[in-house]
This record gives C-alpha cells, structure tokens and sequence, in this order.
C-alpha cells in the first residue's frame, strides 16, 4: 500500500547529496533490498538516535525542514520522529513506496501508547518493516513482514516477529536464551500530523521515558555505543563493557564519542 505523499513528512529544504554526505554514503542507490539496506545502516552509523533537545526542555518540532536543519546542518540526531522522518525523506525523493505505522512500545511494565512513529516499506514487491529510531534495541536491516515466527539474525541480535491474539505484529528481540518484547503494531497507515500528540508526551510529559532518561545510542559495523544516565554501554562483537562517567564529562564523551556538540 501506498501512501498520498500528502500524508508524508514534507521538507523543501531537503538535498539528497547534502543528505548523503551527512550519512557517509558515496555509492549508487539501489531500490533493491541490498540497497535500501546499505542506506538505512549508513544512517544508522552516522546520526545518533538522541534525546538530548527533550532534556534541555526544547520543544521537539515535527516541521520537515526543522529536522532535516538539525541533522543535517547541525550535525545533530533524534528520536524516533526525527530519524524515522529524515529517512522517510530519502524513501520518497528516491521514489521507495512507503508509509507510517503507530507502534506501541512494551519494554516498559507499565501499559503504553501508540507513542513510536516505524515505517512499512515495499522492497522487491515485499512489505518491511523498517525503523531506525528504537534506542538500542533497533533493527539495523528492513525486516520482512512475511517472516512470521523465524529467527532473524541482524549482525549481532537476533529478531523475531509473532503474531499476537488480537493479530498485531510483535517484535522480540532474544537477550540470552529468552525473547523479550520490543513493541506491536497493526497496518493501518498513519499520517506524519497523526503523531504530534505522541510527539508533544514524549518531549513534554513527566512520565515519558524521554523526560525522565538521557539517552544516546550510535551504531556500528561492530556493535553500538549507548550511554544512558551517566555511564556508557559499548556492545562490540557482543562483548558488553560498561564505562561510568562524571556529568562534568558529559559533552566532553558526546563528542568524543558521538560526534555530537551541544548549542
């Protein structure tokens, strides 16, 4: 199914090269599953996933050439709006059919809104799910929809979606020998206004995780950097290694270790 490009996340001021350059990415785009790949990991392994505007109290804006300003000309990241919505972007000046899905998130106890904005993208003639704005726990590949019930290995997680009584989609990813849910979501497209009220809780309520917890994760080839609070987990080849830092070394480890300088 396609969307009305009406219903999608607009932004005169996007360049493709400029965007390109921002994700390191030289090669020639493909719409094939390999290439849309490339260019989802390329962005993964460049714009942190980050929460660092909501703890500052900013306003988080969904306006399409606000995000494309802050990630590509400030060298900036996001949550899930955000990098979701600049890739979204990419998706539609190269012509990728797509649209967007509400998910609701469960790595929490307590019971959650439909407050994460995904993707559903047709590659080759096939739906994948797609999200680059998870925190951690992120896919790093689109992932077919059709895999009902298999094992899916990303580098060094494994996936898998089930169905659920109601027949959502349930994503799970497997932490040691047990699988833990990561969010459920049906197919019913979603226009990108449709999350401004989840954008305004994530940003401005006392409960939303993003109010209560500075987080900033960055991906790559060999794992993934994720400081939390104040300390760093740094996830290579599956190795974990927590380092604990100061807040006085706070900007000193966002740009040492994210590229990332605050205003």
């Amino acid at each position: 199914m396609q969307q009305s490009k009406k219903y999608k996340i607009e932004a005169p001021s996007f360049d493709l090269q400029q965007y390109l350059n921002r994700i390191n990415f030289s090669e020639e785009i493909k719409l094939d599953l390999a290439g849309i790949k490339k260019l989802m990991q390329s962005q993964i392994f460049s714009v942190p996933f980050e929460n660092l505007d909501v703890q500052a109290g900013k306003t988080i804006s969904l306006i399409g050439d606000d995000i494309v300003n802050q990630i590509v000309a400030k060298n900036r990241g996001g949550y899930c709006y955000q990098v979701n919505g600049i890739f979204s972007l990419l998706l539609q000046e190269i012509g990728l059919p797509h649209y967007y899905i509400a998910v609701r998130p469960l790595v929490n106890p307590i019971p959650n809104a439909k407050t994460h904005l995904a993707i559903i993208a047709i590659i080759e003639n096939e739906e994948y799910l797609i999200d680059l704005g998870f925190g951690g726990n992120s896919i790093r590949e689109p992932l077919k929809l059709s895999e009902i019930g298999t094992e899916i290995q990303q580098d060094f997680d494994t996936f898998t979606l089930v169905k659920t009584e109601d027949d959502d989609y349930l994503l799970q990813i497997k932490i040691g020998k047990e699988w833990s849910n990561l969010y459920s979501f049906d197919l019913t497209p979603q226009r990108w206004i449709d999350f401004k009220p989840a954008n305004h809780y994530n940003y401005s309520h006392p409960d939303s995780f993003f109010t209560q917890n500075l987080i900033v994760v960055l991906q790559n080839p060999l794992g993934k950097k994720i400081l939390f609070k104040n300390s760093i987990k740094s996830v290579t080849n599956g190795v974990t290694e927590l380092i604990p830092f100061e807040d006085d070394q706070l900007d000193t480890i966002l740009k040492t270790e994210f590229n990332l300088t605050l205003e």
